[in-house]
C-alpha cells in the first residue's frame, strides 16, 4: 500500500470528446479522489490543460505567451476538480506555481507537504511556473519534492505502446519498461526533460494507465496490473 502518491490526470480525458468539461466524468474522478483520501493515502494531483489549451494556435504566436495560457488552463482544471472533491466531503487545497493569492495558495514545498500530511487532497496548478516545460516535467518535479512513493499517470490512452495505438491498430501495449529503455526507444509517454528528472531523482515507480474509467485509479492502488510500469 502506498503512503503518498502524486497523480497526473489528463485534461483531455476530463473533457467532453477531449474539449472543455465533461461534468459526469469530473464528478466520477472527484469521487475517486475523495475515496483515496478517505482511505488514508496522501494524494497530490497535477492536471494537464489539453482540454482547454494545447501548444500554439499559430506559428506566429509567441511560445512564452502560449505556455502561460496553458499554465492558466491547469489552474482552471484544478479549481474545477477541487470543487468536485469537496462535493464528496474531501478537504482540498490548490497550490499554484503562478502567484494568484485571491484564487489559490502560492506554491511552496513546506506548505504543500504539510497539507498532504494533514490528509488534504493537494492540487498542483500552474505547471512548473516556467515556460518551455510541460506538465510532465512539473508532475515529476512535484513527486520528487513531495517525496512520493509512486507517480501515477492517468492518460487518455491505457498505457505505453510500441507505437501510437490511435494510428496503428497493431500497436502493442508494453506492460513493463525501464526509464532508459523508454527513452532509448523514443516512446512518447513523457518529454525528455521529464524522463531525465525521473532518472536523476530515482522516482521509485511510475504507473501509466487509462482514465476512461476513473475507478481504475482505485484498481491500480489495490495492485491491478493494468497499464504500464515504468521503473529505474
Amino acid at each position: 500500500m502506498y503512503n503518498r502518491i502524486i497523480l497526473k490526470l489528463s485534461g483531455e480525458a476530463l473533457g467532453e470528446n477531449g474539449k472543455l468539461f465533461d461534468q459526469a466524468m469530473i464528478a466520477r474522478a472527484g469521487k475517486v479522489l475523495a475515496e483515496i483520501a478517505s482511505s488514508g493515502i496522501e494524494i497530490g494531483v497535477v492536471i494537464g490543460a489539453g482540454n482547454i489549451w494545447r501548444g500554439r494556435q499559430s506559428q506566429d504566436m509567441d511560445a512564452v505567451t502560449a505556455d502561460h495560457m496553458g499554465m492558466l488552463g491547469t489552474v482552471i482544471n484544478c479549481l474545477c476538480m477541487r470543487d468536485a472533491v469537496e462535493r464528496f466531503g474531501a478537504k482540498s487545497v490548490v497550490f499554484s506555481a503562478i502567484d494568484m493569492p485571491r484564487v489559490c495558495e502560492p506554491y511552496n514545498v513546506q506548505s504543500a507537504r504539510r497539507a498532504m500530511a494533514d490528509k488534504e487532497i493537494v492540487f498542483f496548478a500552474g505547471g512548473s511556473g516556467n515556460p518551455f516545460f510541460t506538465t510532465d516535467t512539473a508532475v515529476v518535479m512535484r513527486a520528487a519534492e513531495m517525496k512520493a512513493d509512486a507517480l501515477l499517470i492517468a492518460k487518455n490512452i491505457d498505457g505505453i505502446y510500441d507505437d501510437d495505438p490511435r494510428k496503428n491498430p497493431h500497436a502493442k501495449l508494453i506492460p513493463d519498461i525501464s526509464y532508459d529503455e523508454a527513452l532509448r526507444r523514443g516512446l512518447k509517454v513523457m518529454d525528455t526533460a521529464a524522463f531525465a528528472m525521473l532518472r536523476e531523482q530515482a522516482i521509485p515507480a511510475v504507473r501509466v494507465f487509462g482514465l476512461a474509467q476513473p475507478e481504475d485509479i482505485l484498481k491500480v492502488l489495490k495492485g491491478d496490473p493494468c497499464g504500464t510500469v515504468l521503473h529505474p
